[in-house]
């Protein structure tokens, strides 16, 4: 069972310190002091607090400071932060919110509007967490199915760097990138629920098993329903094998029906799958790979300005993946 939560407060003044300190722990809080930041920092380091309360005006690392270090990692950036101060100024505010403040408090400190504060900043805290968690589950089911067959081992990985790549190629915004980088982690989710006998096959595979095959991007999609922070991710999920000329699945949609995160991640899928080794073929070379996919793109199975964007962005110099250079499109294929 959870408890009420942690709470870390940070004051110089050991009078307001334990002030605080008191009226929390009557509402069951378990606190834990500091009185200054350098302590304050290695508390939150070493356990995580569910909520910092900090005073602004400190010696040497002020509140603001505390808060911005804070915000500044990682692993803390998600930890919410209550500025307190004596100060009503509009700058002390502004201040504060660009170190990334979640909220303030004014002294004296009224024991109703803390409780208030903390209580929903907690509960926010907790409804993140459980988010994270989540996201992590899905991960690790995306290694879970890359573990089945050895001869996948680091494709979600890959995937998921050349597609940010070519999405940052492409200008798109941070929160696209995002999704970008989680929807080709988790593209394959869906294989999960593929029998060994089907996916781990080394030969052709019959009409009735490539039917079974194909329902792996719906199984992904159904999935990642259950996830609110996977709703960006879904499209990609669902739609990575659909086809420009509408001949893909699971909905056969055509050119730009398809999603653009989705229409990225296939390129980059192709690329990845003919450049790694198989059971059945040796890995072909960038220069091969690239000529067969232009092919492809000439019979409609992918976009051909995505593909030539991702090959420019390799023979550029870039480094993608594993590969630091590619042939450029001009250069013939070997």
């Amino acid at each position: 069972m959870r408890t009420t939560g942690r709470v870390l407060i940070v004051d110089d003044y050991a009078p307001n310190l334990d002030g605080l300190r008191r009226l929390l722990e009557r509402q069951g809080y378990q606190v834990t002091t500091a009185s200054n930041g350098h302590d304050a920092l290695e508390i939150v380091a070493r356990e995580h607090p569910d909520l910092v309360l900090t005073d602004v005006v400190m010696p040497e690392i002020s509140g603001v400071d505390v808060c911005a270090a804070i915000k500044g990692s990682t692993v803390t950036c998600l930890t919410p932060v209550v500025l307190i101060s004596a100060s009503h100024e509009r700058d002390t505010r502004l201040t504060g919110l660009g170190a990334g403040a979640d909220d303030f408090l004014n002294k004296p400190v009224d024991p109703e509007e803390l409780y208030t504060r903390v209580r929903s900043l907690i509960r926010l805290k907790r409804m993140t967490d459980d988010l994270e968690s989540a996201e992590s589950l899905f991960l690790m089911l995306g290694r879970i199915i890359e573990a089945r067959d050895p001869s996948t081992e680091g494709h979600c990985e890959r995937l998921a760097t050349f597609a940010t790549a070519l999405g940052t190629a492409l200008d798109l915004e941070q929160p696209d990138l995002d999704a970008l980088y989680r929807g080709a982690f988790l593209h394959d989710i869906g294989k999960i629920g593929i029998p060994d006998r089907v996916l781990l096959k080394k030969g052709k595979l019959t009409r009735a098993e490539y039917e079974l095959m194909k329902q792996h991007p719906l199984i992904g999609d159904e999935l990642c329903e259950t996830a609110r922070s996977f709703e960006a991710v879904r499209p990609i999920v669902r739609h990575h094998h659909e086809r420009l000329d509408g001949r893909g699945y699971p909905d056969g949609l055509a050119g730009d029906q398809i999603p653009l995160l989705a229409r990225i991640v296939s390129v980059v899928d192709v690329f990845d799958a003919l450049t790694s080794d198989r059971p059945y073929r040796r890995a072909l070379t960038t220069a091969a790979a690239y000529r067969i996919m232009r092919e492809d793109a000439q019979r409609g199975w992918c976009d051909p300005a995505l593909l030539e964007t991702f090959i420019d962005l390799q023979s550029e110099g870039r480094r993608v993946g594993r590969f630091e250079t590619a042939v450029p499109p001009s250069q013939p294929a070997a």
